[in-house]
């Protein structure tokens, strides 16, 4: 009539994992049914990550002179019971434990050793059972208080009280040992019993059992006779069903009577195996092909009050024939835990929690239980207890400071709405109209010979080339879209290598100007528009066709950067192929540094304006801005790479204005009496 122990096996392992209860301490009696239970146990234990700090064999003691031995043994125990940090401990025993308990607690508490003072969660297995001895019954109970254990399911049985209540020694003829349970339950005696009657008080009959103590007779029905009252019922059906198939298989005795078969008491068995029948409580008895009872546990908390009584309050079950999810239930706010724990889950581990933002790591030397906790590495979180890998956030997020929690990134890019993106587009305006102004001057003192020397269609080009490439700032402000991505860098690539290319026109002008002075030189045909309109077109059509490659081969195109800053997705222009964007930059560094030094070359060559001069201090400026760009460019993130590359374009492009164009504007502007031919002749020599 004991239900299938797997059950009860599964229902420890649910109960402990329940709880996160991966520390626990094992103490068994040496009785018969022990050893296969732990060796089950302990296995299914380190099946799902559960350890033992401690198991502990109880001998019990079967003649007097053994007690000193095991309490002796008791003793070592509690010792290593109250130093260890397992707050779970699984108690298995028979169904005299109990008793066996309280004398060893009673014996601690007398040598100072107050094992329940340190709050253990028993966990008592369904063979134990309350019994008591009626010398315990003022033993004290508080080692019970909180303990859970599992129990053989069982029902109210209608009228079972109202039985109990109708058992009156006196009138049980030839029932001995109700007579033996009175007198020891009621401490008292009948009139017939041998022992001294000077020592107790005579038995009436008459006493009440509801008004015993739980720890002397419970008056609800427990598991155990829960079991009894299923097995009585299951013998008569079985000998019902014998007594019928008995009916149908008779033999004819001489003189025409009836004789039946000549059934053994082992025959019982095969009717046994098909009983299958509602109890009066309504619920189904039949049995499994292994004989055993189909049926489940229950999970019982234990409440000990101060005046040495108790009560079992059932918390959860065990059901082999539910749904996984549904096998094991148990309601974990009603259940009463020891005082210690000020009603607090108790805790059972090796060392205390990893909680989120750490990962557990093995300690050498220990069991799996046990372990350090360590930081999560950076980029990854942990956001339960325990874990034992951290995890990687998704592209799009990024940890928290606490490394426990995953948040979304802020996609950015250089907008106009920002400060930098601001003032960088008010610069680029100012500078576009100071260029407009320079133009508009140039263009009204157009045949001035301060506007005429050095040649005007180079001057005009450049500043048209200077025009665009302030404007050009504007493709690199706001979100990147796919037309802006593909105007970005050959659009400023080929407005400076034409900007770039007038100071080379210029630089030589000014050269061939000087050497075509000699009489009878050959250099004069050179001197001209053709010359420079030539230079400027081949080595800009060069660039062009360098984007042309580009953009034919690997255009850039929009693009997130997930990774390079850690709380933000980088909107930016990618440039497709990496070679083609350093080999256009390359080029323009290449006609930048040949522009400085042919105009450092010139710079000494007399010229009234100083053009020379004035275009190697511009180079000069220009040179030291790119060769500075690239490794701040990389060494910048995210919209401040594009905030370095703007702030090139306006640095350079201002300083090529500044230098070629503000010394003419000034003499035209403020000292017009210097834009005269005689005044240039004056300063040549």
């Amino acid at each position: 009539m004991f239900p299938n122990t797997a059950s009860q096996h599964r229902g420890i392992i649910q109960l402990l994992l329940h709880f996160r209860w991966m520390w626990i301490g094992v103490m068994y009696f040496n009785v018969m049914s022990t050893e296969m239970f732990i060796q089950k146990m302990l296995l299914m234990f380190s099946q799902h990550g559960i350890c033992s700090d401690f198991i502990k064999k109880i001998t019990m003691a079967t003649v007097f002179n053994e007690m000193s031995e095991v309490m002796a043994e008791w003793t070592e125990m509690s010792h290593v019971v109250m130093e260890s940090r397992a707050n779970a401990v699984v108690l298995h025993g028979e169904i005299h434990t109990i008793i066996y308990l309280r004398h060893a607690f009673q014996f601690l508490a007398f040598e100072g050793l107050q094992l329940n003072e340190k709050g253990k969660v028993w966990i008592m297995t369904a063979e134990m059972d309350f019994t008591s001895l009626p010398f315990q019954r003022e033993s004290d109970l508080d080692f019970l208080h909180g303990a859970l254990s599992f129990a053989v399911h069982s029902e109210d049985i209608l009228g079972f009280q109202s039985f109990l209540r109708m058992r009156i020694p006196t009138k049980e003829k030839g029932d001995g040992f109700l007579k033996d349970f009175w007198e020891q339950a009621f401490n008292c005696l009948f009139h017939s019993s041998k022992a001294d009657e000077k020592t107790k008080e005579f038995c009436t009959g008459e006493e009440k059992l509801e008004s015993l103590p739980g720890s002397v007779f419970e008056m609800r029905m427990t598991g155990h006779s829960y079991s009894l009252y299923n097995a009585v019922y299951a013998v008569a059906h079985a000998l019902h069903a014998m007594h019928s198939s008995m009916s149908k298989h008779r033999t004819v005795i001489h003189g025409g009577g009836w004789r039946p078969w000549n059934l053994q008491p082992w025959q019982l068995l095969h009717f046994l195996r098909k009983v299958s029948f509602n109890n009066s409580a309504g619920e189904m008895i039949s049995f499994d092909e292994n004989m055993e009872l189909v049926g489940g546990f229950n999970v019982i908390n234990w409440i000990t009050f101060p005046n040495k009584s108790f009560r079992r309050v059932k918390v959860g079950r065990t059901d082999p024939h539910a749904p996984p999810d549904k096998a094991f239930t148990i309601s974990e706010h009603t259940i009463v835990w020891p005082s210690r724990f000020n009603q607090v889950l108790p805790l059972s581990l090796c060392n205390d929690n990893c909680y989120p933002g750490y990962r557990r790591a093995k300690k050498e030397g220990k069991t799996f239980c046990c372990y350090n906790c360590l930081p999560c590495p950076k980029g990854k979180i942990s956001n339960q207890k325990d874990m034992d890998n951290c995890l990687q956030c998704p592209e799009d997020h990024y940890p928290n400071d606490h490394q426990d929690l995953c948040i979304p990134k802020v996609i950015t890019s250089l907008s106009y709405e920002e400060p930098l993106g601001t003032i960088f587009a008010i610069f680029a305006l100012c500078f576009f109209c100071i260029t407009c102004f320079v133009l508009g001057t140039f263009m009204k003192y157009h045949n001035t010979p301060i506007v005429k020397a050095n040649n005007r269609s180079l001057s005009y080009t450049l500043l048209i080339s200077l025009l665009l490439s302030f404007l050009c700032v504007f493709l690199f402000i706001g979100q990147p879209e796919r037309l802006t991505c593909l105007l970005q860098q050959p659009a400023f690539s080929i407005i400076f290598s034409v900007s770039v290319s007038c100071m080379l026109a210029k630089t030589i002008t000014v050269i061939l100007a000087f050497m075509a002075k000699e009489p009878g030189s050959r250099r004069r045909k050179w001197v001209g528009k053709r010359l420079s309109i030539s230079l400027v077109l081949s080595c800009s059509n060069l660039q062009a066709g360098i984007c042309a490659i580009w953009l034919g081969t690997s255009p850039p195109f929009p693009d997130f950067d997930m990774h390079s800053l850690t709380g933000e997705i980088i909107a930016k222009c990618n440039e497709g192929s990496v070679l083609m964007f350093y080999l256009v930059l390359g080029y323009m560094g290449f006609l930048s540094i040949i522009s400085f030094i042919v105009a450092f070359l010139a710079r000494k060559l007399p010229d009234s304006f100083n053009e020379a001069k004035f275009i190697t201090f511009s180079m000069l400026l220009f040179c030291s801005v790119w060769l500075s760009f690239v490794p701040t460019y990389l060494s910048t993130k995210g919209k401040y790479m594009v905030a370095v590359e703007i702030f090139s374009i306006l640095a350079s492009s201002a300083g090529l204005l500044a230098f070629i164009f503000f010394p003419k504007c000034y003499i035209i502007v403020l000292r017009p009496e210097l834009n005269k031919r005689d005044q240039m002749v004056k300063r040549q020599y």
